[in-house]
């Protein structure tokens, strides 16, 4: 009994370890680097760093990061869903983009009363997108097409559809010189909670919900089983009675109504409708999020934070003199840092526990042939 409380905690301990191993050794190994790039190009990295620090603690660049996270933390949900069972959803940018547009069209044509209209608005950008998201789950479950080639045509085929109906005279309006959606009314945007500086934008709780359900649906439920099994083996999870077919399509269509939301924070808090300006690539930083947060609920968050930093203080660095470049060189390598350095712990880790393996069924082998010498049965047979 006491050797398995030890080997407990002995696992416990390493586990541990490893999970605080990878974050420092990437965290670690992206600032050697950006230093390096930074000294190579002449500049003062800790001067740069000084000046990141000094803004990014303001309390309007606070409020800022927290707004514009809501958005990328939404995308990065809705690509994890997809990561979890090996499954690439490129589309969410389309995904989001028609979901939004359709979502302002039909909230711009009603007058209902806001308890109403806004889980309306949200309700219709959650089925188109994962209507639209389902479109390649259902190519790739019943004639196994690749997700990676649907939905970067799907993207591509947002845009156009987007841009048949986005005329003057069909479903948009002109407004100046800019065309844009008819206007939902003010009733239907989303709170707002009053700062010193600005107002943090209430979807967050959309976010948080988000969030919530991700964890809860992917890591406590049946269905997040499977979608792990069929991401982990195929073959396996077909064997133990896990449809493979309604899965993928399942994922798909939830990956795809997650990103429907990630237009509303711009809809039903800043724009009120679907104009020109809408903005575009939200989902691509979606993906670097989920990886650079590991599909985890709170470490994209973490993850959604951090980008937005960086974006944030990146805009005075150049005020200060530092190349306009430097940020995406930032946001690059500490992806590309925390994306080697969990796959160096997680290989660490797996030749770990392997030695450790191996080494207990030595000492069992060691243990038995010792117990067979000293049993007298055997000796004298």
């Amino acid at each position: 009994m006491n050797t398995l409380l030890r080997r407990g905690g002995t696992e416990r301990r390493e586990k541990l370890v490893l999970g605080l191993a990878a974050p420092v050794l990437a965290l670690v190994t992206a600032l050697v680097i950006t230093t390096l790039v930074l000294l190579a190009t002449g500049d003062d990295p800790f001067r740069a760093y000084q000046v990141m620090a000094d803004f990014g603690s303001k309390s309007d660049s606070q409020v800022w990061i927290i707004n514009k996270a809501i958005p990328y933390y939404l995308a990065a949900v809705a690509v994890a869903v997809g990561f979890r069972m090996n499954l690439f959803n490129i589309g969410v940018d389309g995904q989001y983009r028609v979901a939004a547009f359709f979502a302002a069209v039909v909230g711009g044509a009603l007058t209902l009363p806001g308890i109403v209209q806004i889980p309306l608005i949200i309700l219709v950008a959650m089925v188109c997108g994962g209507v639209w998201a389902g479109i390649a789950g259902w190519l790739k479950a019943t004639r196994g097409v690749s997700e990676v080639i649907t939905t970067i045509m799907l993207n591509f085929i947002a845009g156009s559809l987007i841009s048949y109906f986005f005329k003057e005279g069909r479903l948009a309006e002109r407004n100046g010189n800019f065309l844009n959606t008819p206007e939902i009314p003010e009733s239907s945007y989303f709170f707002e909670i009053s700062t010193s500086v600005q107002p943090v934008n209430g979807t967050f709780v959309l976010a948080i919900a988000a969030g919530v359900a991700y964890w809860l649906v992917l890591g406590r439920t049946r269905f997040g089983f499977d979608l792990r099994a069929v991401g982990r083996s195929e073959s396996a999870a077909e064997a133990s009675g896990v449809s493979v077919r309604r899965t993928v399509v399942t994922a798909m269509l939830l990956s795809g109504a997650i990103a429907g939301l990630v237009g509303m924070p711009t809809l039903l808090g800043q724009s009120g409708s679907y104009g020109s300006d809408f903005p575009e690539g939200l989902g691509f930083t979606g993906i670097a999020i989920a990886l650079l947060g590991r599909n985890n609920a709170v470490g994209m968050g973490l993850a959604a934070l951090l980008w937005c930093f960086l974006e944030r203080t990146g805009t005075q660095l150049e005020f200060e003199g530092y190349a306009q470049e430097i940020v995406g060189v930032m946001q690059g390598v500490i992806v590309l840092s925390v994306v080697i350095a969990y796959e160096l712990v997680r290989r660490w880790g797996v030749r770990r526990q392997q030695r450790r393996v191996g080494e207990e069924l030595a000492a069992r082998a060691r243990r038995t042939r010792k117990d067979k010498d000293q049993d007298p049965a055997e000796v004298s047979a």
